[in-house]
């Protein structure tokens, strides 16, 4: 995945970088894709930056006071190079950027279709905890990408790996020469003080955790620590990757997913509710809300109507919520995903639909269409048998509206309206549920279970 997709970039946004562990690198690739893509990028930085980084980019231009003679001089640049640096001045081997009053109006001035802005240094080391003086965050930054390089784990936390170690040694009491550990990554990165300090309160905030391609980190751990930053309220979503790696520089990004499981049905032709059927054990929703723990999803709503006490009592052990669907009796799929959608939060990125009767749920399946999101831009993700949508299906925020506006019909009057990203399984088992007593005892027969 490139990283403008990872990013969401936008015609307009600033997008502005700090920390350690590669931000340059992640700033120069991310302007080498839009430019491929015919945008007009510049980029700037507002502290200081090396002079031999400046080759990293094809063009680098003096700022002009004169905004009628700075934007006569940079605009025919955008257009002959794509990608432009403005920088105040040059002292020595160190590149003075534009003043944080003027930055914000450079793409306006320029007719530029985004700006990239580098807001701190941190001596190219993988980690950092900011000075009193920095981050210097543009106000109207829309993008805040706090970075980290996974190539600090295990190496010792002192100042030739960390840059500042102190106000992290402070905060946390971990002891100095100590081995840098996934959650200490995570807590960095998350704090106000450290990694978020200062990001302006409008700005998206996606971190980027860099170098995962780095000998002996498992993919599982980078996902643990984007999982951990992923606590924090402010934080949108946390890209995985290697800057360096030409072809797929983003491997994944992690966002935070919850889940709705659909069990508010009246089971007209169970004769019984379907939720409360014995499964093992447990009962059937029991074994849908046990499997979706495992994942560690941000929330997990299960949303009844018949026999709504009854439900909610077996689910007390489980770390799920349940609310009430009033218009339940109409036995209408969308009037339970429309409440279950308004119960999730607002930073939640994703929604996992999931049929409460369907007690033989596969947790691979559910791993795969979780790890088809975070491998791709934000998209419908579903699974499919020999051509047949099943669940449980992934429904990214940006389509809720539309569901939610939505006053007749079924949830696929609007989901096929919209690109889907296919995940093609070896199992009808996606396709199938409880609704009668002989498919009841058909799954029950089919798990082990009679």
């Amino acid at each position: 995945m490139r990283l403008c997709e990872a990013l969401d970039i936008q015609r307009g946004d600033v997008v502005s970088f700090s920390g350690g562990g590669g931000k340059t690198s992640a700033l120069v690739r991310l302007g080498y894709e839009l430019r491929e893509m015919g945008w007009r990028v510049l980029a700037t930085t507002t502290t200081r930056i090396a002079r031999k980084e400046l080759d990293l980019f094809p063009h680098a231009a003096k700022w002009q006071w004169n905004l009628l003679q700075g934007a006569r001089e940079l605009e025919p640049l955008l257009d002959d190079y794509g990608l432009v640096f403005v920088y105040q001045e040059i002292r020595g081997e160190k590149v003075s950027g534009i003043p944080i009053e003027r930055v914000s109006r450079l793409v306006d001035e320029m007719n530029a279709d985004v700006l990239l802005v580098e807001a701190d240094g941190s001596r190219r080391l993988p980690l950092k905890a900011p000075r009193t003086y920095e981050p210097v965050w543009p106000t109207d930054t829309t993008v805040a990408v706090p970075v980290a390089g996974l190539d600090a784990l295990g190496q010792p936390l002192d100042s030739n790996v960390v840059y500042n170690p102190d106000p992290i040694i402070e905060r946390y009491g971990f002891h100095e020469g100590d081995p840098i550990q996934p959650a200490w990554v995570a807590q960095i990165v998350r704090d106000e003080t450290l990694g978020l300090k200062d990001v302006p309160a409008t700005a998206r905030v996606v971190p980027l955790l860099n170098k995962i391609d780095r000998p002996g980190l498992s993919m599982s751990r980078a996902r643990k620590i984007a999982q951990m930053i992923l606590k924090e309220p402010r934080v949108h979503s946390v890209v995985l990757g290697s800057m360096h790696n030409e072809q797929n520089p983003v491997a994944e990004v992690q966002r935070r997913i919850g889940a709705i499981v659909l069990a508010g049905g009246l089971s007209a032709r169970m004769g019984s509710s379907k939720m409360l059927l014995p499964w093992g054990d447990r009962t059937v929703i029991e074994a849908v809300a046990q499997k979706l723990v495992a994942f560690h999803l941000a929330d997990v709503v299960v949303v009844t109507g018949y026999k709504a006490g009854e439900i909610s009592a077996q689910l007390k052990r489980y770390p799920v919520r349940t609310v009430f669907n009033t218009m339940y009796s109409k036995g209408e799929m969308l009037s339970s995903l429309r409440v279950g959608l308004r119960a999730l939060d607002d930073n939640i990125s994703a929604a996992l639909v999931v049929m409460g009767d369907q007690p033989q749920i596969s947790v691979r399946i559910v791993h795969r269409v979780l790890t088809t999101a975070a491998q791709g831009p934000e998209s419908i993700v579903a699974p499919y048998y020999m051509g047949r949508r099943g669940h449980p299906i992934l429904i990214p925020q940006r389509y809720w509206k539309a569901l939610l506006r939505l006053r007749h019909g079924a949830p696929r009057d609007v989901i096929n309206q919209h690109p889907i990203t296919a995940v093609n399984v070896d199992t009808d088992s996606i396709l199938r549920d409880i609704d009668t007593p002989e498919q009841y005892a058909f799954e029950k027969k089919l798990a082990g279970l009679e």
